[in-house]
């Protein structure tokens, strides 16, 4: 059995942005903390499940801060940008801009149900 020992530090870094709703995710922290209800609402198709999954990657991987907070006898979580997950908007920024510049070299597309129209 061949077991991959040295990872790549590009590959680790895909990594932090490669799930279904990660860059999405992060395009809507771009403009603001984020509580999870407005997540979901701003990303239709996503589960709650799901949704806590990736955040909680993204959370675990430094991209995201998770802050609580009592609001009388309700524990409110908000959901925001490090200062990585800052660094990363430049990096998506130019993806996007790559990917609309070679729209017609792009042989595949992403499943439908990975994008809404909005």
């Amino acid at each position: 059995m061949n077991h991959k020992t040295v990872a790549c530090e590009v590959e680790r870094l895909l990594a932090v942005i490669g799930g279904r709703w990660k860059v999405l995710i992060l395009r809507e922290l771009f403009t603001g903390p984020k509580r999870h209800g407005e997540l979901r609402r701003a990303l239709p198709g996503v589960s709650a499940k799901v949704l806590t999954d990736q955040l909680g990657e993204l959370v675990l991987d430094g991209a995201v801060l998770r802050q609580e907070q009592l609001v009388g006898r309700v524990r409110q979580v908000e959901y925001s940008l490090t200062l990585f997950g800052e660094r990363l908007r430049g990096l998506i920024l130019q993806m996007h801009s790559l990917a609309m510049d070679s729209c017609e070299q792009l042989r595949r597309t992403p499943e439908k149900s990975r994008h809404v129209s909005q």
